[in-house]
């Protein structure tokens, strides 16, 4: 397993913009699945956007165009730039890992993620 640890989560009005980082305390960052996952209160947990070693990205439906994932090698950093935010993103965002498998792809189902962090939390409100 991996140390994650987010930051960047924050309160900001509709249509504001976010950025958060997730770090990874692994030396073998590159070949590992990242994914960011969101928790709203009452809500069961759901994937936002994921990106694979082999650097495949998706995105839920509900972000598409406005969310965008990221990696930097160098930092051992996920990033997911959230723009036009709205309240119904609010939620706990946690990011979460796993090694990466040949001929496999980064995956949006929670259980196949064996890391996550702690969560930050993202509040949009006017």
């Amino acid at each position: 397993q991996v140390r994650l640890e987010e930051s960047g989560g924050g309160e900001v009005r509709p249509g504001e913009s976010l950025r958060l980082s997730c770090t990874a305390f692994t030396r073998s960052f590159a070949l590992y699945d990242m994914a960011w996952f969101r928790q709203a209160p009452g809500k069961e947990r759901e994937s936002v956007a994921v990106i694979g070693w082999t650097h495949n990205i998706s995105y839920a439906d509900f972000v598409k165009g406005r969310f965008t994932i990221s990696r930097d090698l160098d930092t051992s950093t996920v990033l997911l730039q959230m723009n036009r935010l709205e309240p119904e993103d609010t939620a706990v965002y946690f990011c979460a890992s796993r090694r990466g498998a040949l001929g496999t792809s980064a995956t949006d189902q929670a259980e196949a993620y064996d890391s996550w962090g702690r969560g930050t939390r993202v509040t949009v409100a006017s």
